[in-house]
């Protein structure tokens, strides 16, 4: 597991599978029992705290990473790899993260 992969996650009931992004620092992830996440979802609002992801970037449908829910979850419930995002992609996370944190 490793900062921008595009993995599969588990949410509690009733919600269901779904891609998140990994966000935290590699250099920390082995000793942690927990990973910050951003989910990722079909509802696409084209606001600056979304970045919109396609089949160009990996991903089965369009779909936007939510960075106004960046939550911490245990990585167990982390699965399987979809696709790692490329530098520019996390140029442009960064700066969603900026504008949804209003930092």
């Amino acid at each position: 597991m490793k900062r921008g992969e595009v993995r599969w996650y588990k949410f509690q009931s009733p919600d269901k599978k779904r891609p998140v992004l990994i966000l935290t620092r590699d250099s920390v992830l082995e000793y942690l029992g927990e990973t910050t996440i951003a989910p990722i979802t079909s509802t696409i609002r084209d606001i600056p705290s979304e970045i919109i992801l396609t089949s160009n970037d990996g991903m089965p449908k369009d779909c936007a990473i939510n960075f106004d829910h960046i939550q911490t979850v245990s990585k167990t419930k982390i699965g399987s790899l979809i696709t790692t995002l490329p530098k520019n992609k996390l140029i442009q996370v960064r700066n969603a993260i900026l504008f949804s944190l209003d930092l």
